[in-house]
């Protein structure tokens, strides 16, 4: 004696249905946005971590230069290097 499902019961397993398929596909649609925006925010840590090393780096290249630049011979002498600076008894050539 099998049963027929009438009208009410089917719309009702129809609706029940259509609420844990509907539920389940923003659940997946939800958990995919996550996961993307994480992929996202792992390759921009990576990207910033390696600014980092590069500004570490320069900072450090920055420290030694300021710290040559605190010694009077150092800053004469470059002085003279880069601005053709001459001390009173010197001649300057410039050779290409």
């Amino acid at each position: 004696m099998e049963r027929r499902k009438s009208k009410k019961e089917k719309r009702r397993i129809f609706m029940i249905s259509f609420l844990v398929i509907a539920l389940s596909a923003f659940l997946v649609k939800s958990v995919f946005s996550d996961w993307i925006q994480i992929l996202n925010n792992n390759k921009q840590i990576h990207v910033l971590n390696e600014q980092k090393k590069v500004l570490l780096e320069e900072e450090a290249s920055l420290r030694a230069e300021s710290t040559k630049l605190e010694n009077p011979e150092y800053v004469a002498r470059y002085a003279r290097e880069k601005y053709l600076y001459s001390a009173p008894d010197e001649i300057i050539i410039r050779v290409n």
